[in-house]
Parts: C-alpha cells; structure tokens; sequence
C-alpha cells in the first residue's frame, strides 16, 4: 500500500477530541483482541489517518483527542466504541455515521482497528522530498506581467476538501475561473507577499504553488514534505518578500523551508523533543499553525505536543537561529493582533490562549477563555468600552472570548484580560470573522451538536455587544463553515460544508443574502481565503 493512504486527513483534527475512553477504576478487564483480515486492516488504516489521526496522533497516543491505545480502548466493547464512533458523544466529538462521512460497517471496523496494536508509521526524509518536487513552469517561463484583466486582490480561492482541488473565484464577477489540484484535505491556503503566488497544503503534506498571474492560474510548483501536514506560509519581512514558503509538518515532526518562486526544498528540521513543563521526550511533537512575521525575517511555528513557540530567523538559513518560547501544551490556531506585533494562540485542550510579544521575542501572557478556545486566525475590533480586543470562538461552550490587546495604549489596564464573553447559538464554534469596515462580528458554530446551531451563524453589533446576536438561518443540509470579507469588506462568504456545496454571500450592511455560489465543482467547499486580507493579515 502507498505510504500516502496512511496520512491523508479529511477534516480538521480537532473534530476526533473527546472521545472518552479513559479506564476508570472499576472498569472492566480488557476485551479480546478483534481479528482483522489484511485488506480490512488496510482499509481500517486509511479510515484512521484519514478521519482520526490529526487528533488523535499517529501514533494514537493522544494530543488534541484522548490515546486510543489499546491498553485504554480494550476497556469498551467494539459495539460500544461502533456506537462513540457512529453517534458521536456530548463532549464534542461529532458522529462520523450521522454525518454521513462513515456508514455503520465502517465504525465497527475501525472500532475494531483501534483495538489492535497501533501501524508503526514510515519517515521521510530530504531525499524523499527531492524526489516528489516538480517544478511545472520555471520562474523563466512565467508571465511578466498579468495576463488577464481580473482584479486579483479580489480573487477568493476556496478548499474543496474532498476533491483535493482549490477553486478560483472572481470576488467581483462571483465566477469560479478555475480550479486546481492540490494535496488531498487541504487544511489551509496562504499567499506570498506579492500577492501573485497561492500556497496550498494538503493533509498528506502535498504543498502546490498556484500563479495567479497566468490565464487561467495554473499550478507552477509542487512538492511532499512529508507524510502529514497542516500549515504553510511565506516570507513576509522587507527584503525577503516571496522568498522562502515554509511547511508544518505533523508526521514526521518537522518543518521544511521552501524556494518561495519554486518550491524546492532547502533545509528540513525536526521538533521531536521534551515538553517545556515536564520535561518528557515526546515522539510526536507536531508543527500547527504558523505565521510570518512582519517585525522580523521570522516564521512563528506552534509546536503542539511540547508547547513551545518557535521563531524560526530565515534571514540565514544555513546559520540557523530558533528562539524557542515555553507556552502552553496543545497549540493549534491563531493570529495577528490589529497591530501585529502580538501574536495569539489558542491552547485548546488547556482552555488558554497565548500571546508572544514578536518584537521583544518574549512570552506576553497566557490567557484563560473558556472551554476549548478555536480561533482560526481570530477578529480584531475596537470595542466601545475595552478598546482593541482580539476574539475567539470556543469549540467546547457557545461563547465568544473578548481579549484585551493594547498594553502600551490607553487601555492597558485590559491588557490579556477576558474583558467580555459574547454567548452565540451554538458550542462547536470554528472560526470568527470582522473587518476594518465592518460593524459586525460573524462566527461559525459548526461543530455543533445541534442540527439548528451547525447550519446558522451569529453575528454580533460591534457598536451594541451587550445586545444578543442576529442568527441568521442558512439552509436545510450540510454544515455552515468559515467567514471571509471581500477586499471592501462589504461583502461576507460563507461555505455551505456537503457535497453540492455553495458559497452563500451576504451584504454585511444589511445583513441580507446577496446570492449564492453555486458549481459542480464545488465539491465540500471550506476554507476561502480574500488574496488583499490574507496577504496583510486583515481579520
């Protein structure tokens, strides 16, 4: 079997957590070991890496989710864990059957699988990734200069997570130009400094570099940094704009410095290592999210095993320079303050968000939420009464944390301080979204249990937050996933999550449906990322 159909994650890894399988002391003993044919355990083995691993880790040892060794799954029954897996449970882990993503014959065999011991998984290495680079158009071949009339600025290019493709849309015209292959599961997009290059990664670690200069845009590089990935960016300091790309791999645990005009891999470095507080060796310590500085040639990588926050110094990467910052345990998502200088991610699992001061290099502060803070990237707004505030939803309670971002201004007394909790309609909260211009904050609750919650949004008047939020109904399938403005910020798209997928678009003014995406090559859109608001971090 090829090692890619061992690692390649559908959704994103958070939604295995809670599963619940934690021994208790009067449990009883452990259940037979199940047998499984070879080709079932094949099968079982794509099923996990490709719905569970991210979660769960590779080497199901627990991360974000609980171990599904078999010293703790053992302690259920396989008709016990079919069910966890089919329905799923109250502490938020959604059901894979009444989603419709794994029939009932499926959760048995991989309640099953999890009861055996765990696939030890292959490494990969330079030589590996040299070998699967193409460079598709040299930078020599490229155009010069656009060859087509689209206003780029405002192109919108969206995940279709299941077909492993990206979608080009024309923010201004609303026409899907084109799409283009990608990894499969594709997690994120980013895009060089320039803003001409598209940088995509799939959940098999296939990065793919997109010129979006070309009629139509076309991929022009692509690379496999691994076995798993998550994230990527580019370099985004004077003097190194469109420079270098970097990848967050989870399996192997390491990250990759990229060509940013080709994608050819420089320098691969691990972060298998010990975690800041206890100081235990971990195996399996994943690269999550990661930014690029704009106060130094640095990229900020989250280790989320260990807890640590690197600054990775590209300026030489030969000389390599990483400050290392001890954080908190289970890094996931996050983003830029309005003035970028602070950089804030959640800690899950330990219901915190951290902040790192970029410009000291050091530690700001660890704030306490609420129940499994998500932000995506986050909001930033002023808040009439606390000033400069930074958002997020929490994937455990239907709550929106505001947390107060200007310790040097006229606000400092709020500074890394909870200063408001906004309730929304549903727990299951993924991604919260503002602009500049905008007087509302919108905010997802797709993981949600509730069939109501997970196909509506709420949105906030920045002006009023002690009034409740507007909840605006959006359809009657599929789950409601990912805000993003329009270059103008006059405009909110939002994905319908299934298989006939849409883009709903929204007056952000009035509130009010202005059309709806619709292309059979929609196919499970998520993720769509504004080329302006991406490129200078507006969010």
């Amino acid at each position: 079997m090829k090692r890619i159909l061992f690692y390649v994650l559908l959704i994103p890894a958070f939604v295995m957590a809670n599963i619940g399988i934690s021994k208790a002391a009067d449990a009883p003993e452990l259940q037979p070991v199940p047998s499984i044919s070879k080709e079932d355990f094949a099968k079982a083995t794509g099923i996990y890496f490709n719905r569970c691993g991210g979660c769960h880790g590779s080497l199901r040892k627990g991360a974000t989710g609980k171990p599904l060794t078999p010293d703790k799954t053992r302690t259920k029954t396989v008709a016990k864990l079919t069910d966890i897996i089919y329905n799923g449970t109250e502490a938020g882990m959604p059901g894979w059957g009444t989603t419709g993503v794994l029939s009932k014959d499926e959760s048995e065999l991989l309640a099953k699988f999890i009861q055996n011991e765990p696939v030890a998984p292959p490494e990969w290495n330079m030589k590996d990734m040299k070998a699967s680079w193409k460079l598709i158009v040299p930078p020599d071949k490229r155009p010069t200069a656009p060859a087509h009339k689209r206003n780029i600025e405002n192109f919108f290019a969206v995940i279709l997570r299941d077909a492993g493709k990206i979608g080009i849309i024309d923010g201004d015209t609303k026409e899907v130009v084109t799409t283009v292959d990608s990894g499969f599961a594709v997690h994120t997009l980013r895009y060089s400094y320039s803003g001409r290059y598209l940088y995509t990664i799939g959940r098999d670690a296939k990065a793919t570099m997109v010129d979006l200069w070309m009629n139509p845009p076309a991929t022009v590089a692509e690379v496999k940094t691994g076995i798993e990935a998550r994230s990527i960016d580019s370099s985004k300091y004077k003097g190194f704009y469109d420079k270098y790309a970097v990848v967050g791999n989870y399996w192997p645990p390491s990250y990759v410095i990229l060509d940013g005009q080709t994608l050819e891999p420089l320098k691969v470095v691990g972060t298998r290592g010990y975690t800041y507080d206890t100081n235990e060796y971990h195996p399996e310590p994943r690269v999550a999210s990661i930014v690029a500085s704009h106060n130094a040639p640095e990229f900020i990588l989250n280790v989320k095993e260990t807890g640590q926050i690197l600054l990775v110094d590209y300026s030489d990467i030969k000389n390599l320079k990483v400050t290392a910052i001890e954080a908190e345990r289970f890094l996931h998502d996050g983003g830029w303050d309005a003035s970028k200088r602070y950089f804030l991610v959640a800690a899950n699992m330990r219901d915190k968000v951290v902040a790192v001061d970029t410009k000291t290099k050091k530690l700001a502060a660890i704030v306490e939420t609420g129940i499994k803070p998500h932000p995506g990237r986050g909001a930033n707004f002023n808040d009439p009464k606390f000033g400069p505030v930074y958002a997020t939803p929490h994937l455990g309670e239907p709550m929106v944390a505001l947390i107060g971002t200007d310790p040097e201004g006229d606000y400092k007394a709020n500074a890394w301080k909870v200063v408001r909790k906004l309730k929304t309609a549903g727990e299951g909260g993924l991604f919260i979204k503002t602009h500049p211009k905008s007087n509302n904050l919108w905010v997802d609750h797709t993981l949600a249990k509730a069939e109501d919650a997970y196909r509506s949004i709420s949105v906030f008047n920045i002006k009023d937050l002690d009034a409740p939020p507007k909840i605006i109904k959006l359809g009657d399938r599929g789950r409601i996933v990912h805000i993003e403005y329009n270059k103008d910020g006059n405009e909110v798209w939002i994905s319908l999550w299934d298989r006939k997928g849409e883009i709903i678009v929204f007056d952000d003014k009035t509130l009010k449906e202005k059309t709806r995406i619709t292309d059979a090559r929609l196919v499970t859109p998520t993720g769509k990322f504004n080329v302006y608001n991406t490129r200078y971090d507006i969010y």
